[in-house]
């Protein structure tokens, strides 16, 4: 039986990691070694990245229902705690949308933390 050289398979996995470091500067996007290397550290920072843009957003978040509440006369923590007293159960991303879109509905919100936290 004939041996089975492993060119098409080598070339193949190169031709892969080449492909994904195309644009980098320099030897990283010419050199297998160093393409590879660099293709590894830049899929460790995606990967990071990708988990930092959740709590970028929520950060964003809630800076904008903090000013809303401060326009409102309210702070944040406050406004979250009256909203769960209240029973009402809406997320960060939807309440910075009404905070910066709908400023009457955002007021009737509030409205509704204070008169929660009251009782």
């Amino acid at each position: 039986m004939a041996r089975v050289k492993g060119a098409m398979a080598t070339r193949k996995r190169r031709k892969k990691i080449l492909k994904l470091a195309k644009g980098y500067f320099g030897a990283k996007s010419k050199l297998f070694k160093t393409a590879k290397e660099a293709v590894m550290k830049s899929g460790n920072y995606a990967y990071i990245g990708r988990r930092q843009k959740k709590r970028d957003f929520r950060r964003l978040w809630i800076t904008r229902i903090s000013a809303a509440c401060k326009m409102n006369g309210m702070n944040y923590s406050t406004f979250i705690n009256g909203l769960n007293k209240a029973g009402i159960a809406i997320n960060r991303k939807m309440l910075a949308d009404l905070a910066v879109n709908d400023a009457a509905g955002f007021t009737t919100l509030v409205n509704a933390s204070k008169k929660a936290l009251e009782k």
